[in-house]
């Protein structure tokens, strides 16, 4: 509606409703535009001698991380990373909501228990599950007196990393299905339950489809998440590591290069690349949309 036409009261609102959201504005232009369109500036200069001054160096940075072998061996591992903590805590999430999502004695203690983990701060979380992966003293070596060494053998640190992803977002998964469950209604069961379907085939055949939109939802965020993985990896495999290279996911070496190196120009583009690859999974995610997903 045009503001010519509009009443005075309709005016009024309109001015309060654009006083209410200014500040969220401003602060989506200020901590997320900006940021992005400077990313984008840095890619194409390199940071002077000393950190003095930047030099114009056009597409050079592209190609230099097109043709680098970290970059991509960064990027593998940051999607092996995904292909771990994505489905595996949603899976799990989904089955831990629809157990505590019925009636039963300390219901509300066991919802918090799970949500605990994503309470605590990522680096107590990396720093406790380093001390339980220790190769000598570590609590999981000797509850199954075995002698693994868990985040420092390349074969499997980046399973192990992609255990604590998982088991760090799985209390905020579950809350958001719990929101997705209640909004099925009960008559659904109850006509199944008459039919004589079994809660594994409820479970397939009625929570599953119409919780499709809130699976759907942590599916997209999870995925951008778990592409941007840094503290966890940052706090639990040192520099010393041998299994280093084989888990530096794509924002820890755009650290080391922009902290390190200060080479801000090169650790720019790599981000401009990761934000292509990201928009890429997230513009096939919605053509699939419509497929895959139950919105009656």
């Amino acid at each position: 509606m045009k503001w010519s036409k509009m009443t005075k009261g309709e005016k009024t609102e309109a001015k309060w409703g654009l006083a209410f959201v200014t500040p969220t504005i401003i602060g989506l232009l200020t901590l997320n535009f900006y940021p992005i369109v400077k990313t984008i500036y840095m890619s194409f200069f390199k940071t002077g001698d000393f950190g003095r001054g930047n030099t114009f160096v056009g597409l050079q940075n592209y190609k230099n991380v097109i043709t680098s072998g970290e970059f991509w061996g960064s990027l593998f591992n940051t999607v092996k990373y995904a292909i771990i903590e994505v489905p595996l805590s949603i899976a799990i999430a989904l089955v831990l909501a629809v157990l505590l999502n019925r009636k039963m004695r300390f219901r509300s203690g066991y919802r918090t228990i799970f949500f605990l983990p994503m309470v605590a701060a990522p680096a107590a979380v990396a720093m406790v599950w380093k001390w339980l992966y220790n190769q000598q003293y570590g609590l999981l070596n000797q509850l199954f007196h075995t002698d693994v060494s868990w985040i420092s053998d390349p074969k499997h640190a980046w399973i192990a990393l992609g255990a604590v992803g998982v088991w760090s977002i799985i209390g905020y998964n579950m809350v958001l299905f719990l929101g997705g469950l209640q909004d099925i209604p009960r008559d659904y069961y109850e006509a199944a339950q008459i039919d004589g379907a079994s809660e594994l085939h409820q479970f397939f055949n009625i929570t599953v489809p119409l919780v499709s939109p809130t699976t759907f939802f942590i599916v997209q965020t999870r995925i951008i998440a778990a592409l941007q993985v840094f503290d966890l990896i940052y706090m639990m495999i040192d520099k010393t590591n041998a299994a280093l290279k084989n888990t530096q996911s794509v924002v820890y070496v755009f650290y080391q290069y922009v902290f390190t190196y200060d080479n801000k120009g090169y650790g720019a583009t790599m981000i401009v690349f990761l934000l292509i690859f990201i928009m890429l999974i997230t513009v096939v995610l919605q053509k699939l949309d419509k497929k895959i997903v139950f919105y009656n």
